[in-house]
């Protein structure tokens, strides 16, 4: 699959759907192997990151939001140089806006790529998601080439779940056949509305429930999950994606009404466990068995109530890992597939599993600017 390509320095960037910080991925890429040499991550400034949240909850005008497309361009340029420079970078942007419908697909990402080409002298690959959707995918989910040159394991059914605003999975059942059976799609809320909530309760002092503290303290309100796990969403057939759109300002209006006799700490330890139940049903309906090993990554496999809640899911025979235990900070994997898309890019090769997307053929991710 990577053969014969030249070794590259890359960087990849990537800010996800919780909208808190940007994560850098300086890698090291061959046609044998992925290596991270550095990796650093930088807090969104306070007025940019809600101006980021208005353009995601519809909240902004279109003026606004080109001004951010470039205020954001230049904020991911300050701080990109560290270490060594990079022969080219992966700039996956910021996503305010991501529709899969099948009728009218769209997607956009913010991040004018020019400031980077300016500050590193080095083209820049970016809105790797178009591509994809032209071809009549839904853009998502793009992180499986990654995780099936790096974590695909002969022999197992492994899985990679990204816990970031939203849950996404990548299974690689390779039990049998050259090739690994490969299926990813996104499972629905991981981190979106716990931060949402946070933020809500601390009146905008707290992004996030560091280590689970919250949801430590607080009791789950099983009827309102159980309710919760009956959308229908998680019960659609991959390919399948969804964003804040679905799971993001809307669904967390209409939950807070619904539980507004809970404790501030019983929300966050409903979240949680919304999170962890709807991933669980979601590997029930639509992967091909049990994984043999699950490998969490993303913010969510830093907090360790999310964890015990996933694990709980799941029964002895699975390990449960996080992509630390593994040489992969949880932090490095979405940069570091976003630096690879970009190898792939510029070496002329697709960066698209259509079987994962949906879309119709392989295609080249993404569009170079130097």
């Amino acid at each position: 699959m990577l053969c014969q390509m030249k070794a590259s320095r890359v960087l990849g960037i990537m800010s996800g759907t919780s909208i808190d910080s940007v994560d850098y991925a300086l890698c090291r890429i061959t046609d044998k192997a992925v290596k991270l040499e550095k990796l650093w991550s930088v807090d969104f400034p306070g007025q940019l990151r809600k101006d980021l949240h208005r353009a995601a909850s519809n909240e902004a005008s279109s003026y606004e939001v080109g001004q951010m497309h470039h205020d954001l361009g230049r904020f991911y340029a300050v701080h990109a140089r560290k270490g060594k420079w990079p022969d080219f970078v992966g700039l996956h942007g910021q996503t305010v806006f991501h529709n899969p419908d099948k009728k009218a697909p769209a997607t956009i990402q913010l991040g004018e790529p020019a400031y980077l080409v300016e500050a590193l002298d080095a083209p820049v690959v970016s809105n790797f998601r178009s591509a994809d959707i032209a071809a009549g995918g839904q853009g998502a989910p793009l992180a499986t080439v990654f995780h099936q040159f790096v974590f695909a394991k002969r022999g197992q059914h492994v899985c990679v779940n990204n816990l970031g605003g939203i849950s996404n999975v990548t299974s690689m059942d390779w039990r049998r056949g050259r090739e690994p059976r490969m299926l990813a799609f996104d499972n629905g809320p991981a981190n979106v509305l716990i931060d949402l909530a946070m933020r809500h309760f601390t009146r905008g002092t707290q992004d996030m429930d560091e280590d689970g503290v919250w949801a430590a303290r607080g009791q789950v309100c099983k009827p309102l999950v159980q309710r919760w796990l009956r959308h229908e969403y998680f019960h659609r057939k991959p390919p399948k994606s969804t964003g804040r759109e679905l799971f993001g300002e809307p669904f967390f209006r209409v939950a807070m009404r619904e539980m507004k006799r809970l404790s501030k700490f019983d929300v966050v330890a409903t979240f949680t466990e919304f999170t962890a139940r709807s991933l669980a049903l979601n590997y029930e309906q639509h992967l091909p068995s049990i994984p043999d090993r699950l490998i969490l990554t993303g913010g969510g496999a830093s907090n360790s109530q999310m964890l015990r809640a996933i694990r709980a899911q799941f029964p002895p025979t699975t390990e449960v890992v996080t992509s630390e235990t593994l040489g992969w900070p949880v932090q490095a994997i979405e940069p570091a597939a976003f630096a690879l898309l970009a190898w792939l890019r510029m070496n002329g090769r697709p960066g698209n599993l259509p079987q994962t997307t949906g879309a119709s053929r392989a295609v080249l991710c993404g569009q170079v600017s130097r």
